[in-house]
């Protein structure tokens, strides 16, 4: 298998995709083309576990990797999750499965997509026959930023720098982010938000003066970001697994549909879905689900993307943006993978805020995609609702989810020459990630301590107190640094000593 980039320029093997994470042009790195996974592989896959099917499903992309050594790093990764299931589904009585992704030892689905990256670039080092060291520099709203930093702490052939909005996430994920231990990792806040954290790292990592000095220091620039392809291919295994699960299970027969609602941040989890589906997974429409940054819900509805508009902080902080990083790779599927129109749109989208599709890829986009967006009342209701009807607690990305597809079913119940299947709620961090949120939102009550919220919903709940968020209370601030976006660069070269 090899890779291209969207912005046209270069073919590449799996190893050196990870490797760079961006390509030399700035463009993403996608598949050449798609493998496909048909019925006598999913048959196969259905008597495995979750590392075997991974470790089947990614040699689909990076065949390059041995299949001993991938299956074996896989295991070693999900071997810390809490429970014998990395991904556990979570059924209810309404036709609704949870996919449940945060069960790793950050707390979040960017463990089960970061957790194999260390053996992706370490092998991929060897692979490509690398004697430099690798430099990640990482975006984050909060959980691949702690994934990364976790992963990759103290690895003597890599170092971690991590930007996060420094008013833009939880209290509890910058703790996380601002206590983590490791002689090579540093963690700094920007006065800004997420899209401008983003947009800093893309500027570094097409920066000649820092591929310069970091090329002096011994070591390549990379990203553990959604921007690498193989926090691509590491999340679509989690849709295949689901299914087969549903499969087993017998909740549905091999080659029923499933539709699939994910919230949408950077919209790494619903490209991978959409790839997932490109494989020959049997998903019908695609529920993307934002909060009240939802400048891409009119993308999806109308073909229209406009940009120019402010951040609004919300209890959802991880969807707090407004240009998706996965919306190139979207818009390269869209556009017949047309790599100088990507490319124009892209440059168009950066210079102006605004691009438009045509007419007939909107209705592409529609064919395969419902978007809806929520606002803060209503996640509240719906967190509050469910969990009195259902006993379930959710996050409040989920929750955002949650409404969106809540309002999708009404539309779909009302026309009744509509199709109704199951639906799979991906659910991408633990409740307690947010614990004065979801406190709110259960109980109306209002607490300014993160760890008095983590006790209470304990309380109520009874859901388990994951390690990682006990362990943090206690530990000192390591991390208090903030730059304004344009410093960002500058900080990457103090790291570099």
């Amino acid at each position: 298998m090899y890779f291209i980039s969207t912005g046209g320029k270069g073919r590449v093997t799996g190893a050196e995709a990870v490797v760079r994470g961006y390509a030399e042009d700035g463009g993403l790195f996608v598949p050449e083309t798609f493998p496909q996974i048909g019925a006598q592989e999913m048959e196969a896959m259905l008597p495995m576990d979750y590392p075997e099917r991974a470790a089947f499903l990614m040699r689909q992309f990076f065949g390059e990797y041995e299949q001993e050594g991938l299956l074996a790093a896989l295991r070693r990764a999900y071997g810390a999750f809490e429970g014998e299931d990395p991904v556990p589904l979570v059924r209810m009585d309404n036709g609704m499965y949870f996919l449940e992704l945060f069960h790793g030892p950050t707390c979040a689905a960017q463990d089960i997509s970061v957790g194999i990256l260390p053996y992706l670039f370490e092998e991929g080092r060897r692979l490509l026959g690398m004697e430099e060291k690798i430099a990640l520099v990482t975006a984050t709203s909060g959980d691949t930023g702690k994934a990364a930093l976790e992963r990759f702490r103290d690895l003597p052939w890599a170092k971690v720098l991590v930007f996060y909005p420094e008013e833009g996430i939880s209290k509890m994920q910058k703790l996380q982010l601002c206590t983590q231990e490791g002689k090579n990792v540093r963690v700094v806040g920007v006065r800004g938000s997420f899209d401008d954290c983003l947009g800093g790292v893309r500027k570094i990592m097409l920066s000649e003066k820092c591929k310069k000095a970091a090329a002096e220091g011994g070591y390549v620039l990379s990203t553990a970001g959604s921007a690498n392809i193989g926090r691509i291919a590491a999340q679509i295994c989690t849709y295949f697994s689901a299914y087969c699960d549903l499969v087993t299970s017998e909740q549905i027969a091999a080659g029923d549909k499933i539709e699939v609602c994910i919230p949408a941040g950077s919209l790494g989890n619903v490209l991978s879905a959409y790839y997932a589906k490109r494989m020959g997974l049997p998903i019908g429409t695609l529920l993307v689900a934002y909060n009240k940054n939802n400048a891409a819900v009119d993308f999806f509805r109308t073909g229209n993307f406009d940009a120019k508009r402010p951040i609004l902080r919300t209890m959802s902080p991880s969807l707090d943006l407004l240009v998706p990083v996965n919306l190139e790779r979207l818009l390269f599927e869209i556009s017949g993978r047309d790599t100088d129109l990507t490319a124009e749109r892209m440059a168009g989208l950066k210079s102006t805020g605004k691009l438009a599709l045509r007419a007939d890829e909107l209705k592409k986009v529609q064919a395969e995609f419902y978007a809806g967006y929520t606002t803060e009342d209503d996640t509240v209701d719906c967190m509050y609702e469910f969990f009195m009807e259902y006993g379930y607690p959710m996050d409040t990305p989920t929750g955002v989810a949650m409404s969106v597809a809540q309002r999708y079913g009404e539309k779909r119940d009302a026309d009744p020459m509509s199709e109704k299947y199951p639906l799979l709620m991906v659910s991408l961090s633990s409740p307690y990630k947010y614990p004065q949120d979801v406190l709110y939102a259960l109980t109306g009550n209002d607490v300014k301590d993160s760890f008095k919220g983590v006790k209470r919903i304990n309380l109520l709940t009874a859901m388990k107190v994951p390690d990682a968020i006990k362990g943090v209370r206690y530990k000192p601030l390591l991390f208090k640094t903030a730059v304004s976006p344009d410093k960002m660069g500058a900080e990457l070269l103090s790291f570099l000593g």
